[in-house]
């Protein structure tokens, strides 16, 4: 068994998140409510989680909570048309599917993302990067923060926090690495994000996965 994981974010680590696929995930709520008056900034609602988010714009609306299902189960039939039938292509981050390949033979891979989990594994498998995390993939289903998501793929590994590396783009990935003692990469292609992520306690911080792998062969064999 390998004796080391390292997780990974999805949006802004691996995928790019583009506006039609953010935008796909207010589709279903149209139908039902003014979808255009819903705010796209993740970090406004108060658990950065799509399956929180369903339920906080559910109940904001009056709707019946039997409706958070039928919009994600939607929603995710949407997404696998729309990327099946090529009318949404999944961004891949320059040097993600290089990163996986070269660290798949020496430590188990995984992900920790607050997308839907069948919505990651369906973005990821578009572009060929789901076959290397899927042993340990975890996403929104079962709610919380990103320190819970994570908290669920750790215990998943039955590996010790220190020889768990978790890589994420957000100040709550920063805080999820931390609350959960684990070794921690902030990265960013922006230098005002990396700015932020270092200033909410990101050690290490990479522009690229080229610092991306220096990073993580430097913590494996310290």
């Amino acid at each position: 068994m390998k004796d080391w994981a390292v997780i990974f974010d999805v949006d802004g680590v691996l995928l790019d998140l583009t506006s039609a696929e953010e935008e796909l995930f207010f589709q279903p709520f149209a139908s039902r409510l003014d979808a255009t008056q819903l705010s796209r900034d993740w970090n406004s609602y108060r658990i950065r989680n799509d399956e929180d988010i369903v339920r906080e714009i559910v109940a904001q609306h009056s709707l019946a909570p039997l409706e958070a299902v039928k919009i994600a189960d939607e929603y995710l039939r949407l997404l696998e048309a729309a990327l099946a039938e090529g009318q949404l292509r999944s961004e891949p981050i320059a040097g993600a599917k290089e990163l996986l390949r070269l660290f798949a033979p020496q430590v188990r891979l995984g992900i920790a993302t607050a997308n839907f989990k069948r919505a990651a594994e369906l973005r990821l498998g578009q572009v060929g990067l789901w076959q290397a995390v899927t042993g340990l993939a975890f996403g929104a289903d079962g709610g919380g923060h990103k320190t819970d998501i994570l908290a669920r793929a750790i215990a998943a590994t039955a590996l010790p926090p220190r020889q768990i590396i978790f890589i994420g783009d957000n100040v709550s990935d920063v805080k999820a690495g931390l609350n959960n003692n684990v070794h921690f990469i902030g990265f960013s292609q922006d230098a005002t994000r990396r700015r932020n992520l270092a200033a909410a306690g990101a050690r290490a911080v990479a522009a690229d996965h080229d610092e991306t792998r220096v990073i993580i062969s430097s913590i494996l064999g310290a």
